[in-house]
């Protein structure tokens, strides 16, 4: 469906209800160093809110999201 943007870490939060995908996401960066990005599965419709909110929050980068049939990705580059 797409062209994956490249990322340093992948985060499979498939069948986690709010909040663990964002609590794991938060953990997964706090390992990551600054600049680098983490690509996130997620099946949570709530985690659209969730990480739009976050990365603003937060000030990371929220390079880019797709909504694939209920099966959510996310690109977030670390502040």
């Amino acid at each position: 469906m797409t062209n994956t943007l490249a990322h340093d870490a992948e985060l499979d939060a498939t069948g986690l209800n709010c909040p663990l995908p964002l609590l794991k996401a938060k953990m997964a960066l706090n390992r990551m160093a600054s600049g680098q990005t983490l690509k996130v599965i997620a099946t949570d419709a709530g985690s659209q809110r969730d990480f739009r909110t976050f990365a603003r929050l937060a000030g990371h980068e929220l390079l880019r999201e797709e909504d694939d049939a209920g099966t959510y990705r996310y690109w977030l580059r670390k502040a």
